[in-house]
């Protein structure tokens, strides 16, 4: 007579395992899996957070998009801008130019601005751009000179301007540079 002890013995290794055995393996492999399956949710809900965080903090701190601008300048279009507008000489801008290590070409413009308007300037702000052979600018940027890089600027005084634009590729067609005054205040 075989008892239900030597059956299991006369049989191959994979049928010897008792029905228990099998069912608390599966139970293991089924935490396992479910384990897996909630780490990866949790990691996918936390860099969606993180990205969302970036997200709203580059919007909060401008992001580095936006031109700055002079509160309460007299801007082109007045009869004052054009009237002192002539008396604040930019000397002939001049650029260096340097290809950086991504690939793009920078240019650093630089001009002296003079001020002839009998007035002290406590507010300076000067367009740059580089153009192509039709005059269309290429690069451009705006900065506020004034009171950014010092307080005011008296009268029969100088200073110097410079600015760098970024980004330009080997194809662009770099055929001149532009500086102009866009906005000043008076002290």
């Amino acid at each position: 007579m075989v008892t239900n002890g030597d059956a299991l013995q006369n049989k191959p290794p994979e049928s010897r395992i008792s029905p228990n055995m099998s069912t608390s393996e599966k139970r293991v492999e089924e935490t396992a899996e479910s384990s897996r399956s909630i780490i990866i949710i949790v990691a996918v809900i936390a860099a969606v957070i993180i990205a969302s965080l970036f997200y709203v903090l580059m919007r909060a701190t401008g992001g580095g998009g936006g031109e700055p601008r002079l509160a309460g300048a007299i801007r082109p279009g007045t009869p004052e801008f054009e009237q002192y507008r002539q008396r604040i000489v930019l000397d002939d801008p001049e650029a260096d130019e340097a290809k950086r290590a991504l690939g793009d070409t920078v240019m650093s413009l630089h001009t002296t601005a003079r001020n002839f308007t009998g007035r002290t300037l406590n507010g300076l702000e000067i367009s740059g751009s580089v153009v192509d052979h039709q005059g269309k600018a290429i690069k451009s940027r705006t900065i506020v000179v004034i009171p950014g890089k010092q307080a005011e600027l008296e009268p029969n005084k100088t200073i110097l301007v410079q600015m760098m634009l970024e980004g330009m590729s080997d194809n662009d067609d770099r055929a001149n540079i532009k500086m102009e005054v866009t906005g000043f205040k008076f002290k």
